[in-house]
């Protein structure tokens, strides 16, 4: 194994404000809005309709093809409406919404549990499906999924990504503190399904409470290891661990199952673990809620479905004296801007950042023209050419940018923004470039039906 990837960069941690809270559940108490798309692939099919009765751990649309997820209510109540609603992304999408009665009463009994050896592989994945589990790093791809490659005897590592690289975010860092012997047998149900596989859990030297909490729960598993990394944004992202862990660096066009990897996060693998020994659906995660202008930080178990705005308002809402200037979903790397805090927590949201500051819009009051300086290219993980990428996405040569710079190997990380000197917009320009050469492939297609 490498010590880390190559590239990257050091941006502020700012994990202080808010990694010495513990995780506490939040019970919200207003409606809940549950989006049909959750996660990469095909929406859910909305299986209730209006009036209908629900409970926590029932499914409420199901998954409508082979890349989907099941959406699972968090709540019990009654079906308010199936309707557009907005949602994250600031666009509006089909939702259920559930009138929240506030008793939370479930579908089923969750405590009981079944021992592995009991369980074949196809009932392990089934219950992964029926849960509804995503990938909870922010990707959202199905996990059944990811965890049927089309040759499991050619998987040589299984990575639990506990790296959580993304500053400001602390969730999973206390996530791991917490529930290491949970997520070590998450990782033993993954393992049971490739007996080539080796688990490595990875994780960045700060963090040592919870690499000593990961060490402990790992103690006599003699198919599993932790490994510590140096602190380098994005070593949490997929690819970067994968040439750390298995010294391979491999092409957009591949999957990480090609080069004999599945990475997965570590709040997926405990929700795995919750699906496959208890039943348990997936209805609720960690994030963290933090920044310099929100009262009180803080991580927590939240229910999919629950308002933005109410979880900050429990946080002791905006601090006296300071202007919100910016609302992330996620971090200040890889998430995106909230156009309102009226919008429903999804699977994948893994932190509320608030930030007393826009580094965008004073970025935007610096930029000058490109200084050739080079360093986005050292900093770039995934070794493209940044400055390159500009040029061709600015004249609109998408073939260029395609099939000459590889631009749609970008993943967006930010690495190359954080780091230029002229505070050029590159991330953002990759951002729009890769969604106008897809939407071109989509009509392309259409066109040829």
């Amino acid at each position: 194994m490498r010590d880390t990837f190559l590239g990257g960069v050091h941006p502020l941690e700012k994990k202080e404000l808010s990694r010495s809270f513990p995780l506490k559940a939040f019970e919200t108490k207003g409606d809940m809005i549950f989006p049909l798309s959750m996660h990469i692939g095909k929406p859910a099919k909305a299986i209730v309709k209006k009036n209908d009765p629900v409970l926590a751990g029932q499914v409420i649309a199901e998954a409508d093809g082979f890349v989907s997820a099941n959406i699972i209510c968090s709540c019990s109540g009654k079906v308010k409406a199936v309707e557009k609603r907005r949602t994250l992304a600031g666009t509006l999408q089909m939702c259920i919404v559930v009138e929240n009665d506030g008793q939370f009463t479930e579908a089923a009994d969750y405590s009981v549990r079944e021992e592995l050896a009991s369980l074949s592989n196809q009932e392990i994945l089934d219950r992964i499906k029926a849960a509804g589990i995503v990938g909870l790093g922010g990707a959202g791809f199905p996990t059944h999924v990811k965890l049927m490659p089309k040759d499991p005897s050619k998987i040589r590592y299984i990575i639990a990504n506990g790296a959580e690289c993304e500053p400001y975010l602390t969730c999973n860092d206390r996530m791991m503190r917490c529930y290491g012997k949970e997520i070590v047998e998450g990782l033993e149900i993954i393992l049971r399904l490739f007996p080539s596989a080796h688990g490595v859990i990875a994780i960045e030297d700060n963090k040592p409470e919870a690499i000593e909490a990961m060490k402990r729960a790992c103690e006599g598993k003699a198919n599993m290891e932790v490994k510590v990394f140096p602190t380098k944004y994005p070593q949490g992202g997929e690819r970067s661990l994968i040439q750390a862990i298995a010294e391979v660096d491999f092409p957009g066009n591949m999957l990480p199952a090609d080069v004999g990897c599945i990475v997965d996060n570590v709040g997926t693998i405990y929700a795995i673990q919750q699906a496959v020994l208890y039943r348990h659906p997936l209805f609720s995660h960690v994030l963290t809620v933090t920044g310099e202008a929100v009262n009180q930080p803080g991580n927590f178990f939240v229910r999919d479905g629950t308002m933005i705005s109410e979880l900050v308002e429990a946080c002791g809402g905006i601090r006296e004296g300071v202007t919100l200037k910016k609302a992330l979903a996620g971090g200040p790397m890889m998430g995106f801007a909230l156009s309102s805090l009226d919008c429903p927590v999804q699977k994948t949201t893994n932190g509320i950042t608030l930030l007393d500051e826009d580094g965008v819009e004073l970025a935007e009051k610096q930029a000058t023209g490109c200084l050739h300086c080079g360093r986005c290219t050292t900093v770039c993980p995934n070794g493209l050419l940044p400055q390159l990428m500009y040029e061709a996405a600015e004249a609109h040569d998408y073939d260029r940018y395609e099939k000459r710079l590889y631009g749609m190997d970008c993943v967006a990380c930010g690495c190359c923004t954080y780091i230029c000197p002229a505070k050029r917009p590159l991330t953002q320009m990759f951002k729009q470039t890769k969604a106008e050469i897809l939407a071109i492939r989509r009509m392309q297609a259409g066109g040829r039906k």
